[in-house]
């Protein structure tokens, strides 16, 4: 199980800050996870999502899956390979982190926009370790073309990086091959999952950057990609929901079918 989480666990809100998941979404993922191996593949920074989450048997991909991080003794009884380190927490982790070089970049450009942010009434940015989200959401609509120019103008001073538009939110990261289906095939392969036909990849999540992870699913012809949308887009996920509140329902069931799938063997 692969799971976004703004849009997706938590509803979109005003305040990044404020995006905290429900009691009741907390259970279901944690029971999700005690039946399949789960991940929270985010554009977040990765602690703030671990923050938010408080469930150590995930593992977790936050700026875009350029950031991963998982339980060294493993989960649902798979071992992930990655660098072996201790989090903040003295806990000890697998981590992979294919953008560490771009480390000190990031906090350039971060120092940068922070400037741009601060004139502009209603923006926020997050410095997301190995990407930068700048939220345009509070952002009066006549502003929101200057904001975009200004942003612009300032990446040109860092041709390493580049700069993508999801909901609501500007987003830089490093100009390399990487995403959030990259992060969905590092973790398959990590755990020795990849390939299997045993093996069910399921993908659900709501914003742009998720058709990498569904085009993936695709590209594999096997696995099952859910966008989460009250409109109808253009995807390239075979499935939807509307919103957290059908993903909550959604993952109950699965739970349920697990369980009574279990206790008839």
């Amino acid at each position: 199980m692969f799971l976004d989480y703004d849009g997706t666990l938590s509803p979109i809100v005003k305040d990044p800050e404020s995006a905290v998941m429900s009691e009741a979404m907390r259970s279901a993922v944690k029971k999700l996870a005690a039946c399949f191996p789960t991940a929270i593949i985010s554009g977040r920074n990765r602690e703030k999502v671990f923050d938010f989450v408080r469930l150590p048997e995930l593992y977790y991909a936050g700026s875009h899956g350029m950031d991963i991080m998982g339980p060294a003794q493993g989960s649902y009884g798979l071992k992930a390979k990655g660098e072996k380190a201790v989090d903040g927490k003295g806990n000890e982790v697998v981590l992979f982190q294919p953008a560490k070089d771009f480390e000190s970049t990031m906090d350039k450009v971060f120092t940068v926009l922070e400037d741009i942010v601060k004139k502009v009434n209603g923006a926020k940015i997050e410095h997301n370790k190995f990407s930068i989200s700048v939220h345009f959401r509070c952002v009066q609509e006549e502003d929101w073309a200057n904001l975009a120019e200004e942003v612009q103008v300032a990446m040109q001073f860092f041709p390493s990086l580049c700069l993508t538009q999801g909901r609501k939110v500007l987003e830089v990261r490093p100009a390399i091959a990487w995403d959030k289906g990259k992060a969905l095939e590092y973790l398959l392969n990590a755990l020795g999952l990849e390939g299997r036909a045993d093996v069910f990849p399921v993908y659900i999540g709501d914003d742009r950057t998720d058709e990498d992870a569904f085009k993936v699913l695709n590209k594999q012809r096997h696995g099952l990609g859910i966008l989460v949308s009250t409109a109808v887009k253009e995807t390239n996920a075979q499935s939807s929901l509307r919103d957290p509140s059908e993903v909550l329902e959604f993952l109950q069931r699965l739970v349920s079918w697990q369980q009574a799938q279990a206790s008839s063997d």
